[in-house]
Formats: structure tokens, C-alpha cells, sequence
């Protein structure tokens, strides 16, 4: 069976570019890639990329001289997680706590590592986790 390398995409859907590019970009660090009118793609630690789509605006086959993608969409608060040293979970900490994002969780897990969620401007859930919770982080 050929073999899936990883994950180089993960998608959110946004209602507001301009407020989830301050969010991001203001609060988060991440540094722009790509940014048009209905998609912004940001550069998450060299390794992966972060699709911020304007919600409703992907709902038909977008086509070009270079082939087509498909519609997609998504609603409701989504999950996704970001991976940081166990070293920075205490600055990450204090630079939630500086922009005002409440930490809504904490978890200490079983076969090590910690995790911290807190929500973007969209309520999507997101995640901060320190190496050791599974078996390949």
C-alpha cells in the first residue's frame, strides 16, 4: 500500500478575514504565505500550512488554466492543534494571558506532555501541545 507522508494542509473557516488575520497572524505569529480575497494560508513552523477560508466562498469548483479544485466548506466551532516545545508552554501561557484569550482547558496526559486550548474569533477550538502525548509526538 503506498504510504501518507503527513499532513501538509489543515482548513479553517472563517466569517471575517481581517479579524482572523489580526487573530493569527497579531496574537498567534504566524507569518503569511499566500492571501487573497477569500483565502489567507499561513506557514506553521516550516512544516505545515494553515488554510483560513472566508466562509461560503468555496462552495463551487474553482477552475483555472491549471485544473480545477473541488467545492468544500465547512461550519461549526473545529478543532486543531499546534505542536510546542515543553519549554515554551509558560511563555505561551503568559502571551495568551497578554492578548486577552482566556485558556479555557488545561490536560496533563498519560504517557506525557500537556496541553492548553483556547478559541479564535470564529470559536474554533484550538490547542497547544508539548511533546509526549503520542506515540509519534
Amino acid at each position: 500500500m503506498p504510504r501518507l507522508n503527513r499532513i501538509i494542509e489543515t482548513a479553517l473557516y472563517v466569517e471575517d478575514l481581517d479579524r482572523a488575520q489580526t487573530f493569527y497572524e497579531t496574537k498567534l505569529g504566524l507569518k503569511p504565505m499566500l492571501q487573497t480575497r477569500t483565502l489567507f494560508a499561513y506557514d506553521v513552523g516550516g512544516e505545515s500550512v494553515l488554510l483560513l477560508f472566508l466562509r461560503g466562498q468555496s462552495l463551487h469548483t474553482q477552475s483555472s488554466a491549471n485544473g480545477n479544485i473541488p467545492p468544500h466548506d465547512g461550519h461549526g466551532p473545529l478543532h486543531i492543534c499546534f505542536a510546542i516545545d515543553t519549554s515554551e508552554l509558560t511563555a505561551w501561557e503568559e502571551r495568551l494571558q497578554q492578548h486577552g484569550i482566556d485558556i479555557e482547558g488545561r490536560m496533563s496526559w498519560d504517557r506525557g506532555g500537556s496541553s492548553i486550548y483556547f478559541r479564535d474569533p470564529d470559536g474554533h477550538l484550538l490547542e497547544l501541545m508539548t511533546p509526549g502525548i503520542w506515540p509519534n509526538y
